[in-house]
């Protein structure tokens, strides 16, 4: 039987659940091993299904993309503050940046797995703060 274009390889138990858990996945990839590639793939899913997906691999899709990019500017943002202030070379500053990263880009990786296990479970989730409203249930 040939591969039709919406299977990603994972058993649905509710509509939608394997796009939101490729999201998920994608996330993590993006934050560990792929920063960059994992993320235009992710991009260009949400362009793709964000209208016509089913409200759980929508909201996982586009949780997914807006965290990336929230993360990413936060990261850049604030890390560049810190070297501003700072300057290259007073050791403190690199002590401060590298807390910095290693605290949020922790955060950001056990708030991806947790919203992965939702994903893989059929539910939705919402990161704290930074993650965009859950759409009203029909």
């Amino acid at each position: 039987m040939p591969r039709s274009d919406d299977d990603f390889g994972y058993t649905e138990e509710k509509a939608g659940q394997a796009l939101a858990v490729l999201a998920e996945v994608l996330f993590l990839i993006n934050l560990l091993l792929l920063p960059g590639i994992a993320f235009l793939i992710l991009a260009g899913l949400w362009l793709h299904f964000r209208d016509n997906a089913p409200p759980l691999a929508r909201q996982h899709l586009k949780q997914a993309t807006l965290v990336s990019l929230w993360g990413g500017l936060l990261i850049v943002s604030i890390a560049g503050g810190i070297l501003y202030g700072g300057g290259l070379h007073w050791e403190w500053t690199w002590v401060a940046l590298i807390l910095y990263f290693t605290c949020i880009h922790s955060t950001l990786v056990l708030c991806g797995m947790y919203a992965l296990i939702k994903a893989m479970n059929g539910q939705v989730w919402r990161f704290p703060l930074i993650g965009p409203r859950l759409e009203p249930r029909p």
